[in-house]
């Protein structure tokens, strides 16, 4: 597979989301058409139709707007660095090949993220079924907010706290607390209504604050 070499690289995401020729299913863009510079920045919705007709400079700006975001939300779905690599760049590729067949009604990043979530649940559900699901790693201290000690202990309990959670309730959470998505957009991703997306957060919020006291009783932090 073909590397993209990014103008701003990726200090912790060092692996391809450009599609090889094998994988690159569209036809190019009509010779007629001719891809003008754009000087203003444009949204998602601008972009994608850019790359639905061939644009790989619209394609390259798509996936450095949203491939750290949607790396750390599928990291938190299966707690694999490698494992989020690879479903981050089967998601982007998926945005190359199927651009042109975009649903009108949806951001490109709720299409994205629903991608992703759906192919992370695919890799824990075959998980359960191999009966031998992959361990946490720990968080590195350069993908938490601060090196401060305290604040790195609150970071890795919650990250413990979190991954323990049924694996819907911590798809919301990671999307609405750490993503920043909506309670609308994060329902679109999960395939819910707006209100059992909120019940899932609520539970999750519950489990989450009784996890971490288990964790403050047992490790006797100050988290």
């Amino acid at each position: 597979m073909t590397t993209i070499a990014f103008a701003t690289p990726f200090p912790s995401l060092d692996f391809p989301c450009w599609p090889s020729a094998a994988q690159n299913q569209r036809p190019p863009p009509p010779r007629s058409a001719s891809v003008a510079p754009v000087s203003a920045p444009q949204n998602d919705a601008e972009l994608l139709e850019r790359v639905a007709s061939g644009d790989p400079s619209a394609y390259r700006e798509l996936v450095e707007r949203h491939v750290r975001g949607v790396h750390a939300f599928v990291y938190r779905m299966l707690g694999s660095r490698a494992e989020a690599e690879e479903v981050c760049q089967e998601s982007f590729l998926r945005l190359w090949k199927q651009a042109d067949t975009f649903v009108a009604h949806a951001k490109p990043s709720t299409w994205l993220y629903r991608v992703a979530h759906n192919l992370a649940v695919d890799r824990l559900r075959r998980r359960r079924e191999a009966s031998h699901p992959a361990g946490i790693e720990e968080v590195p201290t350069s993908d938490r907010p601060s090196t401060h000690l305290y604040e790195k202990q609150v970071a890795e309990a919650v990250e413990r706290a979190l991954a323990t959670l049924p694996e819907r309730q911590r798809a919301a959470i990671s999307l609405v607390h750490y993503q920043g998505l909506s309670n609308a957009e994060a329902a679109d991703v999960l395939g819910v209504k707006v209100r059992a997306l909120e019940s899932l957060l609520a539970r999750g919020r519950r489990d989450l604050r009784e996890k971490l006291a288990e964790f403050k009783a047992r490790e006797g932090s100050d988290v």
